[in-house]
């Protein structure tokens, strides 16, 4: 059976549990705790070196070590529903969307947190090496968090879903990019009337609990 390395408080393990149920794939589950530091343990590094989560164990053995690995797998193997888009233009507008919420969304969140807490004293990168925190990130992370926020209002403008052509990839990283944002007390408010009835809708759907 595939088996998903998963942490229940990190953004980048949901992103891969919720397509995982979008698909409708079977797997087992093993929790890695980033708390107590298990994906830098020896057991956790002889599975993924990258030391992050989440990985994800296919049944030859072989293991993805990434978000964009998974997707691009789990879309090969299981096309319905098509979750990266099924034309040419649809598969680039995904394509693209997907990387700008990472980039603008996820990063910026990333660069606003490891740059200032002290649990994360010294990682400000994941990863298996130690980084010092710049604390001058943590402030241009909440401004670039801000702006994210400010685009993907005007993105959602006249559409239920990031992409015109429908619900795709790029929506499930929005919503845990708009969630997790919470970490750095930052939501949308009334000034995001379209992001607010989106994240709504999304809501609607039953992998989005996950």
């Amino acid at each position: 059976m595939i088996t998903l390395y998963d942490c229940a408080s990190a953004p980048s393990p949901r992103r891969a549990r919720i397509l995982l149920a979008e698909k409708g794939v079977a797997h087992a589950t093993v929790n890695v705790d980033l708390s107590k530091g298990e994906q830098l343990g020896a057991d956790y590094r002889a599975i993924n070196p990258l030391c992050t989560v989440p990985a994800l164990r296919l049944e030859d053995g072989s293991v993805l070590c990434d978000n964009a690995a998974i997707a691009a797998y789990l879309e090969a193997r299981f096309p319905a529903p098509p979750l990266l888009g099924v034309t040419p233009l649809e598969k680039a507008e995904i394509a693209s969307w997907n990387w700008r919420i990472e980039f603008e969304g996820l990063m910026a969140i990333a660069e606003a947190l490891r740059n200032s807490s002290p649990a994360m004293a010294n990682r400000a990168l994941p990863g298996p090496a130690d980084y010092a925190q710049i604390p001058e990130l943590a402030a241009r992370g909440l401004a670039r968090v801000q702006q994210f926020f400010a685009t993907l209002e005007r993105q959602l403008a006249g559409r239920d879903t990031v992409v015109s052509s429908g619900f795709s990839v790029a929506d499930i990283t929005a919503v845990v990019v708009v969630d997790f944002a919470r970490v750095v007390r930052i939501k949308p408010g009334e000034q995001h009337p379209n992001v607010l009835r989106w994240r709504a809708a999304m809501a609607l759907r039953p992998a989005m609990a996950i």
